[in-house]
């Protein structure tokens, strides 16, 4: 498995490789979207370990040294790099090629007879600007594989030859699944050879559904964790909630008074004064006051609530007043000396 971690390259002036994180699998063929032709050869060669980068890791299997990395890696026609150069002929790029190849893997053949045994005769005697741009990145892929060291392969910007997606693709697909590079004597019988396949392109085809990255997703990812507020966000209440009746917010209102100890510091109220006197507000008359706002009917007292607010009674219900309240049919009668002793007090 190839894997890189926060992977991130300084340019001279600017950011060449914002910090990029992917991982590629053997006989799969991952695709890394990159913008600019700078940033995706800088890409390719950091994966190959032909760049250092700036920061973060890059590592094949639980090898992260980067010789290794080198040893068993290759990059297949990076523009200023490695590119077929147009003025050479098929045999020369052949003749090059394979003679980067590490000794002990090395063909001892000739390029011609090589390129025949691979099935290139019809290339023989051509120019490289003469071969169609399929038939060549095929043949680049198997001159990389003549060396069986390779375990990962990092194409550089495949589609910049042609916007069909069926003139690399498939290339990309079949090296992956590891039937390239088998040699001259390979049929049926022969086990095929998985790779680890990249593509870093310009822009991923319509409808590709395997493995894909984008240069610098580690980098978007960090700002957007950066955008968040730490800690658990309580959410906003919604329509669903039932609000609290106005009995009830009197009654809440009512419940801090009388632990504060509020209405005992008032005293017992006197029957001449008002109830705004005494310092305190019974809970009925919150309530009947509060009902009185929203349009509800006050809710009928109970308790000491009660017994509050007949001590509560205003002045001017009482004889003290200068009116004589009117008895009811649940009053007593009173007597004669009664009568007579109220007549003395108001003289």
């Amino acid at each position: 498995m190839l894997s890189t971690n926060q992977l991130h390259i300084n340019g001279r002036r600017h950011t060449l490789l914002p910090a990029t994180t992917v991982e590629a699998h053997k006989g799969e063929v991952l695709l890394i979207q990159a913008d600019g032709q700078e940033r995706r050869t800088a890409l390719s060669l950091a994966l190959t370990g032909r760049m250092k980068p700036s920061s973060g890791t890059v590592a094949l299997g639980r090898d992260a040294s980067m010789a290794a990395l080198r040893r068993r890696s290759t990059v297949v026609d990076a523009p200023e790099v490695n590119a077929p150069e147009h003025h050479l002929t098929v045999r020369s790029l052949a003749s090059e090629d394979l003679a980067l190849v590490p000794f002990k893997f090395r063909d001892r053949t000739r390029p011609t007879e090589w390129l025949v045994t691979r099935g290139f005769r019809d290339l023989l005697g051509k120019w490289v600007e003469e071969v169609e741009p399929a038939r060549l990145l095929h043949l680049q892929l198997e001159l990389a594989l003549a060396d069986h060291g390779v375990e990962l392969v990092v194409v550089d910007s495949p589609d910049r030859h042609s916007a069909d997606t069926g003139t690399w693709l498939p290339l990309l697909e079949r090296a992956a699944a590891g039937r390239m590079g088998l040699g001259p004597e390979a049929n049926a019988q022969t086990p095929p050879r998985p790779l680890l396949v990249v593509g870093v392109v310009g822009r991923l085809p319509d409808g590709w559904a395997g493995p894909a990255a984008v240069a610098g997703n580690a980098a978007h990812t960090a700002a957007h964790a950066a955008e968040k507020p730490d800690g658990p966000q309580r959410p906003a209440p919604g329509g669903d909630l039932v609000e609290a009746s106005v009995a009830e917010k009197a009654a809440i209102a009512v419940v801090p008074a009388e632990a504060d100890g509020t209405a005992g510091e008032a005293g017992p109220v006197e029957a001449g004064g008002a109830a705004g006197e005494s310092g305190t507000v019974s809970g009925v008359d919150a309530a009947e006051s509060m009902a009185a706002e929203a349009g509800e009917p006050p809710a009928a007292p109970s308790g000491a609530e009660a017994e509050t607010a007949e001590s509560a009674t205003p002045a001017a219900d009482t004889p003290e007043a200068g009116t004589t309240a009117q008895p009811g049919p649940a009053d007593v009668e009173l007597s004669d000396a009664e009568h007579q002793g109220i007549q003395k007090e108001k003289q």
